[in-house]
């Protein structure tokens, strides 16, 4: 598909009626009462709404859940209005990792959440250094950055039955937000040789396949690639790899293990395992190779932003076999309008509240918002809501995060003014 910078467009009484709405909130859960948090950011009565710019507003409540009371901060958006739009909050590079905060402020965004699930241990791989890469794709400005890793080399909790990590959110260039499936697809071709391409800045490979890593990856080694396995996280890293650089379309060295540092402009990186390795040892220095990647989705149309995560709600009623035993605290996502009106949720870590809620109930919360569509993001210590008091020039973090301070984060989403 073809991506490409769009235009939203305007309007802000879909934001108004959903504000209206949200105030008879999930009364299927348990009471609003509108407590605030002790020492903590001033919470107003459970309707309150507060402006953060036009067409961006907050409020946060108390809810009462299965496994006890926790707070929730709620960030609303009209992608109708032409000022609003939503876009990657990101560190700088694939592999590394930033706060919510940090990224906003850097970015200019008046509010934003954390985002993706990522690479945050390797206690199975020692000696292996984690990436800080996030699980599926991301596409920011209408640039492709990475692909989804295996669905077996993931982190995060069980995904729901049918889903795999090449579930994204995404705002496309028709102005509106979707739940989608990013699948990527491309070749490394030479001598009239075509290889398929397995991977593009993935922190995990699929066995026996090759990778591409371009600059956007950044500089943090590319050994993890290589490790566990296709039903595995934890499998041994393979002992059949192999390295080639190519820059400006030919290839300029070769090694038996996959290095680190920076990917420099115009230069590609490929990464095999096991019968890719093989493929790329018969690669030469001086060979000619052409890569060509995409990322494909079943929908018509193409996005500005995307990032990972996966469906918890469709067509307003949540996914069959989503738990409801393990309640933690959470970040998710929420559609309404036809995509035109998203909710950006993130639950409290203060010590009072942080039984949170289960997937279930999230999925629960988004319909009651009145999201027909919803995606769960990261949660626990990554769970971060951000945004700028009135009339200040950087964002404050609205919850407590549950690791005490903020967790630096693979990615996010941002909401954004002009």
């Amino acid at each position: 598909m073809t991506l490409r910078q769009a235009s939203v467009g305007t309007g802000r009484s879909r934001t108004i009626r959903a504000a209206r709405r949200s105030v008879t909130v999930l009364t299927a859960l348990g009471t609003l009462a509108g407590a605030a948090l002790v020492g903590g950011t001033p919470a107003g009565a459970a309707s309150d709404w507060t402006a953060v710019a036009p067409g961006v507003t907050y409020r946060q409540y108390d809810l009462t859940a299965a496994a006890g009371v926790t707070h929730v901060h709620l960030l609303s958006a009209d992608l109708t209005d032409a000022h609003v739009r939503l876009g990657l909050l990101r560190p700088g590079a694939v592999a590394a990792r930033d706060t919510v905060s940090h990224m906003a402020d850097r970015q200019g965004a008046v509010a934003g959440v954390n985002g993706d699930f990522f690479n945050i241990s390797e206690a199975q791989h020692p000696g292996v250094v984690p990436t800080g890469a996030s699980v599926g794709p991301a596409i920011a400005d209408g640039r492709i950055l990475k692909g989804a890793v295996p669905d077996a080399q993931r982190f995060g909790p069980a995904l729901p039955p049918g889903t795999h990590t090449t579930a994204v959110f995404g705002v496309g260039t028709d102005g509106r937000a979707h739940l989608d499936d990013l699948s990527l697809a491309g070749s490394v071709v030479t001598a009239g040789q075509r290889t398929p391409l397995g991977g593009l800045n993935q922190y995990a490979l699929p066995e026996n396949s090759v990778g591409a890593y371009t600059p956007a990856w950044g500089s943090a080694s590319r050994v993890r690639a290589t490790c566990g396995s296709d039903t595995e996280r934890a499998a041994p890293c393979s002992a059949d790899t192999h390295e080639v650089t190519v820059r400006h379309g030919r290839v300029v060295s070769v090694s038996a293990r996959p290095g680190s540092g920076a990917v420099a402009a115009g230069t590609t990186v490929l990464v095999g395992r096991e019968r890719g390795a093989q493929r790329l040892r018969a690669l030469a220095e001086g060979a000619r190779v052409s890569v060509r990647y995409t990322l494909t989705s079943g929908r018509r149309g193409a996005y500005r932003f995307a990032l990972g995560g996966y469906p918890v709600l469709s067509g307003g009623q949540p996914l069959p076999g989503l738990d409801t035993r393990a309640s933690a605290v959470r970040t998710a996502v929420g559609l309404a309008d036809g995509g035109r009106t998203v909710y950006l949720v993130a639950l409290d870590g203060a010590r009072p509240y942080r039984t949170g809620l289960t997937i279930a109930e999230v999925a629960r919360l988004l319909a009651g918002l009145g999201a027909t569509e919803g995606f769960s993001l990261d949660g626990g210590g990554s769970s971060t809501l951000a945004a700028r008091p009135s009339g200040a020039a950087s964002v404050t973090v609205r919850n407590h995060p549950s690791d005490g301070s903020e967790r630096p984060v693979a990615n996010g989403i941002g909401v954004f003014t002009r």
